[in-house]
């Protein structure tokens, strides 16, 4: 029985393996569109070429159906498809921080244009704060002080405003967000 489970376990993860193979070979087109802001064939694919929707949805065990999910979804947000930009960032995930924390931010601009302000701001906070860093995260947090005023969360908004001034007091973003934090404790105050 043991031997079974083995044998069904290794043929499992060949087979997996040739999956992700075809998909990375499928993906290849789809990504030149993408780069070429081609959107519609990058997400529809041409004829003879799938397209990212259909490499992430046959493939979605894979690492290469996995990275559809961040490009359609990426693609997706311009073209003002929203909702289904949430539906694929969703379901991406990587270990790799910095492309983690895109993924979240492109959720975040995907809530914000849905007029999901305090959503928003959630998703920029965990950018802000996943593998945080002196380049990105002043930016992610610029972006949920943002979305935090709009949902009227001025307290919210001025911690964020704070920490990129306690914490990246170099960055470019510090400028504005000591701009932006006294206006903001001026709306408090009303």
């Amino acid at each position: 029985m043991v031997v079974l489970a083995v044998a069904g376990g290794f043929g499992y993860y060949i087979w997996r393996s040739s999956q992700d193979g075809k998909a990375q070979a499928a993906m290849f087109q789809a990504v030149d569109y993408w780069e070429a802001d081609s959107l519609q064939q990058a997400m529809k694919g041409d004829g003879r070429n799938l397209g990212l929707e259909r490499i992430a949805s046959e493939y979605s065990g894979t690492d290469a159906g996995n990275l559809a999910n961040f490009y359609a979804g990426a693609a997706a947000l311009k073209q003002g498809n929203f909702k289904a930009a949430v539906d694929f960032l969703e379901d991406f995930s990587s270990d790799d921080l910095l492309v983690q924390a895109r993924a979240y931010a492109l959720l975040g601009d995907a809530h914000l244009e849905q007029n999901q302000n305090k959503e928003a701001a959630d998703f920029y906070n965990k950018a802000a704060n996943h593998n945080a860093n002196e380049y990105f995260s002043p930016i992610y947090l610029l972006k949920e002080a943002t979305a935090r005023e709009l949902a009227n969360d001025y307290a919210g908004a001025i911690s964020a405003y704070d920490k990129i001034l306690t914490e990246y007091p170099a960055a470019a973003e510090a400028a504005e967000a000591r701009q932006y934090k006294a206006r903001a404790e001026g709306l408090a105050g009303k």
